[in-house]
């Protein structure tokens, strides 16, 4: 009989990763292959990412794109977000963009979901910024100019206007993703003002 054992890493129960939970995700390319991280593909990953979001309510403070992987950290906006389904989602359709480029995901995303004393708002803008200096660490952007990578950024959906290096970043985020978690998505898709 042959053996049927796979390397998947173990996930926490699907409790973990409802509602308004806080995880940061990683996605790695197959074979650490690099060579498909490109402004065309930067667009239409943001495009997917977007979609993804906003169909299963949920605020990405920071993703960054890596030259063989990418980093995001998404926070649910209600009782119903579910970040395993939205995982799923968002691979499926990365892949089928990646593919036309000669490379795929590996089989499994890595995700650490945050800890009660890692929500608070200090230690979480340090994971978030820890995130944002992956370039530094990599040599692609020089000692603290983290802020120049192109590929790094926020999806708030409804909010194209607001990025993560804004100076007032983290006060503007908050504000929406507590309207938004309060009112809901779409009726702060629907306002002018959040």
């Amino acid at each position: 009989m042959a053996n049927s054992q796979h390397n998947y890493l173990r996930r926490l129960p699907r409790a973990n990763y409802q509602g308004e939970a806080y995880v940061h995700w990683i996605m790695t390319i197959d074979d650490r292959k690099t060579g498909w991280l490109t402004p065309q593909f930067y667009y239409k990953f943001r495009e997917l990412l977007t979609h993804t979001l906003f169909r299963y309510a949920i605020n990405c403070p920071i993703y960054c794109c890596m030259p063989d992987h990418i980093h995001m950290m998404w926070l649910g906006l209600s009782s119903q977000s579910d970040q395993l389904n939205a995982m799923k989602f968002l691979r499926r359709q990365t892949n089928i963009v990646l593919q036309k480029l000669n490379c795929v995901l590996q089989s499994q995303g890595y995700d650490n979901v945050l800890r009660e004393d890692e929500r608070s708002d200090s230690a979480f803008a340090q994971i978030c910024e820890y995130i944002a200096r992956n370039p530094e660490r990599d040599g692609l952007v020089a000692v603290d100019e983290f802020r120049l990578y192109k590929f790094t950024d926020c999806l708030i959906p409804g909010a194209p206007e607001v990025h993560f290096n804004d100076d007032q970043f983290w006060t503007i985020f908050w504000r929406i993703h507590s309207a938004m978690a309060k009112n809901g998505v779409l009726k702060m898709a629907h306002s002018s003002e959040p």
